[in-house]
């Protein structure tokens, strides 16, 4: 049969445009973080990386449930604030999310897992470390670092055994994160056989510390730890500085940041810094998560401060949940989320348990030298 009329052929054009269109399936993720506070410049790394992953998966052109799929990031603030944290968890159910990626701080993930319970939908924190977020009982909760439990107790640890301190001083900011790790440090402090000698509070969003440091200054500790981020961590490094206080700094993930140098205003000492990161890759695994900060770096021109390579395996371990499920559906796919075992991401290989907790999560050990991050060890 051969057609002369252009209107008959732009008429079947249009028609096989529609039937492309109606093939097509959009699925919403949701991204939550502070994007906004002092602790944007985190809450944004974790985006980008959510962001990067997104933009692979759609390269990908995946088909789940017979239609192709293309995957849309909804991206929200919470400021860190657990009331606002509530809201916009409530604005992503609202909006229909097949899932959710956050939220960052422990403080704000603990409060809005409860309304994703609800819901139905299941949630993935690319750096939530608090215990008691996966501790509710809630099975839609799960996270891809490792807890408050590893993390302080590798640092702990670390600070009898290996840094041998005898004078030790302990501040937290009074956040989820702050004190669960700050309380989670000294239990393996005590474990090893290493003494308290002092301890004090902040807040999170505290900037003048000389209080705190100059009651620490009388029992003269050759380690500090903080339980908070780099935001108040770089400000008290300064001040340490100024008050004569030469001791170890040490914490975790929340300060193992590429910002805080520029935070610590060029104080920090080669070396005097020790902090936790969750996950940690060695060997070949390396190359992964090496291409992974390149990627990064050429398409945001930064480097990955901390959360975007977790970020990034939250969002690939959900949709490939969803593939091996055949469904976007979040009641269809969580339990196969929830059985997820042996997934090679740019972290390491993920796996969940019970609890929707990394299992045999590695706890990888950082210093800074001439202000670059560097490796010091991996510990599981």
């Amino acid at each position: 049969m051969t057609f002369r009329s252009k209107g008959m052929i732009g008429a079947i054009v249009l028609c096989c445009a529609r039937m492309v269109s109606a093939q097509e399936m959009i699925v919403r993720i949701g991204d939550v973080g502070p994007t906004s506070g002092g602790a944007a410049h985190l809450g944004k790394d974790a985006q980008n990386g959510a962001r990067m992953a997104i933009e692979d998966l759609n390269a990908k052109a995946m088909t789940i449930g017979g239609r192709r799929i293309k995957f849309e990031l909804l991206a929200e603030d919470d400021a860190g604030d657990p009331k606002q944290g509530v809201a916009v968890a409530q604005k992503l159910v609202d909006s229909k999310v097949s899932g959710v990626i956050g939220h960052l701080n422990s403080g704000t993930s603990i409060p809005a897992s409860l309304i994703y319970r609800d819901a139905g939908i299941p949630q993935i924190s690319p750096a939530a470390t608090n215990p008691k977020f996966t501790r509710n009982g809630y099975k839609t909760a799960f996270r891809v670092v490792a807890d408050d439990v590893q993390l302080g107790g590798a640092l702990g640890r670390y600070a009898v055994n290996r840094l041998q301190s005898k004078s030790i001083a302990v501040i937290d900011d009074r956040t989820a994160y702050g004190q669960g790790l700050a309380e989670e440090f000294e239990k393996a402090v005590k474990s090893a056989g290493g003494t308290i000698a002092a301890r004090q509070f902040t807040t999170d969003k505290a900037t003048d510390l000389m209080a705190v440091l100059t009651a620490f200054k009388e029992v003269k500790p050759d380690l500090i730890f903080f339980g908070g981020m780099d935001a108040v961590a770089g400000p008290m490094l300064r001040q340490m500085k100024q008050l004569g206080i030469a001791a170890a700094f040490m914490g975790g993930d929340g300060l193992c940041t590429g910002e805080l140098p520029k935070l610590a205003g060029g104080t920090m000492t080669d070396g005097q810094v020790i902090c936790a990161e969750s996950g940690g890759v060695e060997g070949s695994e390396r190359s992964g998560m090496n291409e992974f900060r390149a990627r990064y770096k050429a398409k945001f021109g930064q480097d990955v401060q901390v959360y975007a390579p977790y970020a990034y395996d939250a969002v690939n371990v959900m949709a490939a949940a969803m593939a091996k499920a055949d469904s976007v559906e979040p009641g269809r796919y969580l339990q196969t989320l929830a059985a997820t075992t042996g997934y090679k991401g740019v972290t390491g290989t993920i796996a969940f348990d019970a609890k929707g907790d990394l299992t045999n999560g590695a706890v990888s050990l950082f210093t800074y030298k001439q202000g670059s991050r560097e490796q010091v060890a991996v510990v599981r």
